[in-house]
């Protein structure tokens, strides 16, 4: 049985299902079903990440696209959000290979339409003409390909051209490079802004950075090296950097809904969309509105255009992740930054360091003052899908979920928009819920303080690892 299926964000499983055959056969669909639809001319711009898989994987795109009937561009490795915005400027499509956050061993594609991510409706529409394919990489075809058209210095451009040049001076800033595909472009545009900008950690071999589930020895790499280098902040990103990671200078990671409402009030946003797994002090934070969603970035961009139809002066998109997706342009001094709806690391790196200078104070203690509460999560890999359904399906049971949490306290509310949310007595909650992206169950929990939070955690992996045993 193959590994590759359509997650929170696009397609993704194990290499070794992606390569040849396959990735042809889903590009090929793409092109079919989507991309010859979207109403504009056939070009489509493909890019990748560091992955040792990727060039492969893209050169397959490539031949998929000609055989199609599509001008493939080929823009190499650069983030996915500055492949996103190349493809709204051409009025193209788009098919970015990377498999973000997830272990080197799997890789993926993420398809766009010339307006932006495609839709949950696209993606059935993609596995409704996918068929079958013997198709290997075709090097005259690959060859055939378009040179990059300048897309990563449009997309540097995009922010050194309207933030203004001093906004970081002061600021020293270590940007922990591994394998992220923007670990280059954040260094010049940090250090072009103002800021004392020290490259970190480099790898030639893919680092796992996730954003949200943090791997103890990246906890210590961040954390030593913040605290011995003197710091204001780190900064780094997953593998296609449209996902922010940012440590204060003690080296803790600020949760990805704090670093999304610290940019959203930069930028003095009204409406703010955001999935159920970000945090429940959004709702006294300040915004005219917030409207939660599904995990995923598909979901977030529905909601935000949900948003605009009923009147939001101008609106954002943020994930516990840290993914922030601009749905509507907004401005910037006499400037204006053109809407991106899609995730993006960028933006909430830049506008929360920007902030915290502005703000004159550690951005520990800017996090602080916003009464956010604590959060944490963690997740159990290896986890079958028909595991974690059934688990799911149990505590979706009045009976059975009551029983689960005794140890822990009293179940008062339940959300099951995605996985199943359990507000427990005492303020906090407990979130369990199915990876879209990879075989693994997620946990998530609120509490007051941080130690809290992470016993609820720990203590949810290993009650959900026994009940899926029994």
């Amino acid at each position: 049985m193959s590994s590759l299926k359509f997650g929170t964000s696009g397609l993704r499983g194990l290499v070794t299902d992606l390569e040849g055959g396959p990735s042809y056969a889903y590009a090929s669909a793409f092109f079919r079903s989507v991309a010859a639809t979207s109403g504009t001319g056939r070009m489509v711009v493909i890019g990748r990440d560091l992955r040792d898989s990727s060039p492969r994987i893209a050169r397959t795109v490539v031949s998929a696209a000609v055989a199609a009937g599509f001008t493939p561009i080929d823009c190499g490795a650069l983030p996915t959000p500055a492949l996103a915005l190349e493809g709204i400027r051409l009025g193209a499509c788009a098919v970015m290979v990377t498999g973000s956050h997830i272990p080197e061993d799997r890789n993926g594609l993420k398809f766009y339409r010339p307006d932006g991510e495609i839709t949950k409706d696209d993606e059935a529409a993609i596995l409704a003409a996918l068929g079958r394919s013997d198709q290997v990489d075709d090097a005259s075809a690959a060859d055939a390909a378009a040179p990059d058209t300048g897309a990563l210095d449009r997309y540097r451009r995009r922010y050194s051209d309207v933030f203004p040049p001093t906004i970081l001076s002061g600021l020293k800033v270590a940007v922990y490079q591994q394998s992220s595909v923007a670990r280059d472009l954040l260094v010049d545009l940090l250090a072009g802004f103002g800021a004392q900008v020290v490259p970190i950690g480099r790898s030639d071999v893919f680092v796992p950075i996730d954003t949200e589930a943090h791997r103890p020895e990246d906890i210590a790499t961040i954390r030593e090296a913040v605290t011995s280098g003197g710091f204001d902040a780190l900064v780094t990103t997953d593998g296609d950097a449209d996902r922010p990671l940012v440590a204060d200078a003690t080296g803790r990671i600020v949760r990805g809904d704090i670093l999304g409402l610290i940019t959203a009030r930069h930028l003095g946003i009204d409406t703010v969309v955001v999935p159920v797994t970000a945090g429940s002090a959004l709702a006294q934070a300040g915004f005219r509105r917030v409207l939660r969603t599904r995990v995923g970035s598909p979901f977030v961009i529905a909601g935000m255009a949900q948003a605009q139809r009923e009147g939001a002066r101008s609106v954002v998109g943020f994930e516990a992740n840290g993914g922030f997706l601009l749905g509507s342009d907004v401005a910037i001094g006499d400037k204006t930054l053109a809407a991106l709806p899609t995730r993006d690391a960028v933006l909430p790196i830049l506008a929360t360091l920007a902030a915290t200078r502005e703000a004159g104070r550690p951005l520990a203690n800017l996090a602080a003052s916003l009464n956010a509460g604590e959060t944490a999560s963690d997740r159990l890999p290896n986890t079958p899908a028909e595991r974690s359904s059934a688990l799911l399906r149990q505590l979706g049971q009045e009976v059975f979920r009551r029983e689960f949490l005794r140890p822990i306290g009293t179940p008062l509310a339940v959300d099951e928009q995605d996985g199943v949310r359990i507000e427990l007595d005492g303020g906090r909650a407990i979130h369990f819920r199915a990876s879209g992206n990879a075989p693994e169950l997620r946990c998530y929990a609120e509490a007051g303080s941080a130690a809290e939070a992470q016993d609820l955690v720990r203590w949810g992996l290993a009650a959900a690892a026994a009940a899926m045993q029994a």
